[in-house]
């Protein structure tokens, strides 16, 4: 049996170390005067420069301060893919604020419950999303401004203030120069809520950046890197991944509204773009697409494309027809509590289906269920503890009986099934936690649950992941219904689509007489999943039910 170098060699190991440190704000106010008017963000053709970007920032940050937001407090962000949306960021952060940004998809039950859990007396969204939130300001107790990005909400609000992001703009360009520190927080990320109501991740502005430097390093990234995105801005992987890391190193940020097939090329020649930031089904789904004359023209022009899942007959398509030097899948593994917990600098050695190696940011194990680490090539959870300080989540917003819950032995459990071989590569294999994921979206059963628990003819329910051909996972609902219901399969979808987030929509839904449970009544899930589309199983593929999807 061969052990890890951790128990032959504790030695072999990096140790605790002050780091690096650093702030988003310090990040901003650098790249202004480093590199001035060099373009730097590029949204459908509006370009900022970094010095507009200081700007622009703190003109939004002078406004804000108008409305009483001060250092500490949090502030909900509902924004589409923008220059808004980039600015709003790097303005609260500079009144020291922390910014909450929400996913566009989320209404209803999904949206009141981060907007209430965050506390948030300030939100910021555009108008459609503005008169979701006006549809339950009367369960939000702290909220009392409503700022909206574009036309007045017809909503009515009661008495919550609204306002127009457009008076916000200040006419002071100072920064206001708040002071804030590595380790103060830069903004909330909501998890899933995989196993319960979703919880508020608190992000500091070193994490942020450690998190940005990594990606310097494993996607080989240079002041020359034009990259294009269409990744939500309410997610790490645009915003830091991206945008901040590329504001570091003085390149060009590409954000795209919305990911589309048909749109992709046209913009890839559009902005110059030389690397595409992708993930989950983008990538197969444009290695599938049609010829077009955009893509031909295009021939070359990608030096990198990096996206998760990528496997390696798909990095072998991209190579040949659209002439991508670098198809870059195994660059690292990391969850939005630890960020990136194993890396693969650009241009190392490499294993297919690897998610890197061990980095100097964190000590990582594989144990088993009595936290005993494993040998090589045994399959086990991964753990994680931070080397530097700062550089993983500060804990869960309000939570800290759920902080203390994941942190075991004073290690963090990830809930992440995978192996390291002997030479040191970690391959991500499996979740331990009952979760769905598509679309690039991590989705709550338990939400789902709650929202279909809510139908008045459903008697039990049960919302799991079946198999996709898009290699994630497909949303199926398995339920009971109330004696004497008469309610279809279609109609609880299209009943769902005003409920849910778009990429939630069941594809798949089954009625059955009963769900399968554990003795103790838990609902065996994993018998669902291996189950999987069955012969009684109604496809809303199938049935050609369609609908808008933001």
């Amino acid at each position: 049996m061969t052990l890890l170098p951790s128990i032959q060699n504790p030695q072999a190991l990096p140790g605790w170390s002050a780091g690096e440190s650093d702030t988003v704000n310090d990040v901003v106010r650098r790249a202004a005067r480093e590199f001035g008017d060099k373009p730097f963000l590029d949204v459908l053709g509006q370009v900022l420069t970094f010095n507009d970007i200081q700007r622009e920032a703190c003109r939004l940050a002078n406004g804000l301060a108008t409305l009483g937001v001060v250092k500490g407090q949090t502030v909900v962000t509902i924004l589409d893919n923008n220059c808004d949306a980039v600015l709003m960021w790097f303005a609260l952060n500079k009144l020291g604020a922390i910014s909450v940004p929400v996913n566009t998809a989320f209404k209803g039950e999904f949206l009141r419950h981060q907007i209430a859990d965050a506390n948030a007396a300030v939100v910021i969204a555009e108008t459609v999303y503005a008169e979701r939130v006006g549809l339950i300001a009367d369960q939000l107790a702290d909220l009392r401004v409503l700022v909206h990005r574009g036309e007045a909400p017809a909503e009515c609000l009661g008495d919550k203030q609204i306002i127009a992001l457009e008076s916000l703009r200040s006419g002071d360009t100072r920064d206001p120069d708040v002071k804030v520190a590595p380790g103060d927080l830069t903004m909330l990320i909501y998890t899933g809520g995989t196993t319960g109501p979703s919880k508020g991740c608190m992000i500091s502005h070193n994490y942020a950046c450690n998190e940005a430097r990594q990606m310097i390093i494993c996607l080989g990234r240079t002041r020359e890197s034009i990259t294009w995105t269409p990744l939500p801005l309410f997610h790490l992987n645009a915003t830091v991944t991206t945008v901040l890391c590329n504001l570091m190193i003085g390149a060009r940020a590409v954000v795209y509204p919305r990911f589309s097939v048909s749109g992709f090329w046209p913009d890839i020649e559009r902005s110059g773009a030389n690397e595409a930031n992708l993930l989950a089904s983008m990538v197969p789904l444009l290695a599938g697409a049609p010829d077009n004359d955009a893509m031909k023209r295009c021939y070359g022009q990608l030096d990198k494309v990096y996206g998760a899942p990528f496997p390696p007959e798909l990095q072998q398509r991209w190579r040949e027809r659209f002439g991508v030097r670098h198809a870059v899948g195994g660059a690292g593994f990391g969850l939005t509590e630890c960020a990136i917990v194993t890396l693969l600098p650009f241009g190392d050695p490499y294993k297919p289906n690897c998610a890197g190696k061990r980095c100097d940011s964190f000590d990582i194990r594989v144990v088993d269920d009595n936290d005993v680490e494993l040998p090589y090539g045994t399959p086990g959870e991964l753990i994680v503890r931070p080397l530097k300080p700062h550089v993983m989540f500060e804990g869960y917003w309000n939570r800290p009986a759920d902080t203390l819950k994941v942190m075991r032995n004073m290690w963090f459990h990830t809930g992440d099934i995978g192996m390291i071989d002997e030479e040191g590569f970690f391959f991500f294999l499996d979740r331990k936690k009952d979760y769905m994921r598509r679309g690039g979206e991590n989705i709550s059963s338990y939400e789902m649950e709650k929202t279909f628990a809510a139908h008045p003819q459903i008697e039990d329910v049960a919302v799991h992941a079946v198999f996709s051909e898009l290699s994630e996972d497909e949303v199926k609902v398995t339920a009971v219904l109330r004696p004497g219901s008469s309610v279809t399969e279609e109609q609880l979808c299209r009943w769902a689509i005003d409920r849910v987030p778009y990429y939630a929509v069941p594809r798949y839904i089954e009625f059955r007489t009963e769900v399968p449970r554990s003795p103790v009544g838990r609902i065996l899930k994993y018998e669902l999943r291996d189950e999987g589309v069955t012969a009684a199983t109604w496809d809303r593929v199938k049935a050609n039910v369609t609908f808008d999807k933001r």
